[in-house]
């Protein structure tokens, strides 16, 4: 509890609270307290100031609790309660109470985690249905939303331009590290050209009145999909965040099924929005506003990845979160959105698997894996050893030409859904990384390769130990099979990354990250 102030360790109290709730969990985020019930939220804004959000005095934080609550419930009227005072009475802390509050907490109903729309992207339940239901909710709200002389101001050329140039300035420190020179070149001069070619149709916006006072933070986090569509945690701190373009708030969450490897989904969502709001004129701005919005992501991303109080393990998530936005926002500059095949390749007890794994995880890209597809068409399952010698049984060159066979099959799928792959296999003759590149070229993917090497040295520990605890291990290989798949294993020459074994895997991880995103 070091650094947890007073109040806060008050509140964990049970007996802080009219319902005496049976468990209390604190979570934080680097401007808000969150105390969680079974019932209920409890949020209680940190007196910090960052610029762009001040919660400094009480009756700063009282006027926000109340704007947060009222703005809130346009798409979530369910959840945001109340706001709450919060009193001291004999040193003790209580959430509510009859005496003047020292401090104010908003109120909501407790919603379903399982529900939250990233959880189901995640799970693979996200429907189609499910999205059209949400463009339609975000449809209505927009075609409501209040407008004014003063907020359509923040539709013009000179307040866009301005809000590009403060990212693009926040974001040099990155250069080199989760964005390269060239990407960051790239998106900017598409950025500053749309700007200058582009003045008649931002005006037309602002004329028509498609800027209005917008949610500004509508992601798969702040989605749930229970009773209904409840969207929360709209953006109450600074009206430069939420007055903008309808299409630069649904494009947000656009840009965020991408993001999840959904681009199906996106295109679903994009079609039922404007279906139902008929503003195709906003759809030639889907893209620079996609842009803006990854760009932004990777901004924010990119600053957790490098600050001193993170922890390592979630620095390295935020730095390839970076990194997979940067490469995001270039998509949608250069012609917008397309798919990515990444071959992961080398011989046996190299790390190939581990490294593909830790892609996948990281990128929500579908993991595709040789050996497992091998053990599939051949009825086992995964787990199980099927030792055989080199080149027999499942392992004979028929065998293996069927396993590669069905391995591109199905990334080939997967791609023409406009979704992502990781390709992980030996890849030992050139043909077959070949026919996955046809693959990636037929279905207009971008194709990386990542192959991994080691010592030999560090191959015979890492397989001895692999045959002392085989639980959980698909492959079959052995030393002799290392040695054999060595020595017959073709050079690549098309451009790829190296990822030797023996450097640390994290710094690795980052590395090829950074060169497949790059």
């Amino acid at each position: 509890m070091d650094g947890i102030p007073k109040l806060i360790r008050g509140l964990l109290k049970p007996e802080a609270y009219h319902e005496r709730p049976s468990a209390i969990e604190l979570r934080q985020t680097h401007i808000s307290y969150l105390l969680f019930t079974p019932e209920f939220v409890y949020k209680i804004k940190k007196p910090v100031n960052f610029g762009f959000l001040d919660y400094t005095t009480l009756e700063r934080r009282l006027f926000l609790c109340n704007e947060e609550v009222r703005l809130n419930r346009r798409l979530s009227p369910k959840a945001y309660l109340d706001v709450m005072g919060i009193t001291r009475e004999d040193g003790r802390f209580f959430m509510g109470g009859a005496v003047e509050p020292v401090e104010y907490a908003v109120k909501m109903r407790r919603l379903d985690e399982g529900r939250m729309l990233s959880r189901l992207l995640e799970k693979d339940e996200a429907s189609p249905d499910i999205i059209k239901r949400i463009g339609h909710v975000i449809a209505a709200f927009h075609s409501s939303a209040e407008t004014s002389g003063h907020i359509s101001g923040f539709g013009s050329i000179e307040v866009i331009r301005k809000n590009t140039l403060e990212n693009f300035d926040q974001t040099i420190p990155f250069i080199g590290k989760t964005i390269s020179t060239s990407l960051y070149s790239s998106i900017k001069d598409y950025t500053d050209d749309f700007l200058s070619q582009n003045d008649l149709l931002f005006k037309s916006r602002i004329k028509n009145n498609f800027i209005r006072d917008c949610h500004g933070d509508i992601h798969s986090e702040h989605i749930f999909i229970e009773n209904g569509i409840e969207i929360i945690d709209c953006i109450e701190f600074n009206e430069r965040f939420r007055y903008s373009d309808v299409i630069a708030d649904i494009a947000f969450l656009s840009m965020d099924l991408d993001y999840a490897n959904r681009h199906g989904l996106s295109i679903t969502l994009d079609n039922a929005y404007l279906a139902e709001t008929g503003d195709y004129q906003g759809g030639r701005l889907m893209d620079f506003y996609r842009c803006y919005r990854a760009f932004v992501r990777g901004k924010v991303d990119g600053f957790k990845a490098f600050e001193p109080e993170v922890d390592e393990m979630e620095k390295d998530g935020s730095f390839i979160k970076a990194a997979i936005h940067f490469h995001l926002s270039g998509l949608y500059a250069s012609g917008g959105f397309r798919p990515m095949m990444v071959v992961v390749c080398g011989p046996s007890g190299t790390g190939k698997s581990t490294l593909a794994f830790e892609l996948a995880r990281h990128t929500g890209f579908v993991h595709l894996s040789s050996d497992r597809i091998r053990k599939e068409l051949a009825g086992l399952p995964p787990g199980q050893r099927r030792p055989e010698p080199f080149g027999g049984g499942i392992y004979s060159e028929e065998f293996t030409l069927r396993t590669y066979g069905e391995l591109i099959k199905r990334a080939t799928a997967f791609l023409e859904e406009g979704r992502s792959v990781v390709v992980d296999a030996t890849f030992g003759k050139r043909t077959r990384l070949l026919e996955a590149k046809k693959a990636a070229q037929r279905t207009r993917a971008l194709f990386r390769v990542v192959e991994c090497t080691a010592l030999n040295s560090t191959i015979r520990e890492r397989l001895s130990k692999r045959g002392a605890t085989p639980e959980g291990v698909i492959s079959d290989a052995d030393w002799e099979i290392y040695l054999k798949q060595k020595a017959l294993f073709e050079e690549i020459k098309e451009p790829h990354t190296e990822l030797r074994a023996e450097e640390p895997f994290s710094a690795g991880l980052k590395r090829v990250v950074a060169a497949i995103f790059g």
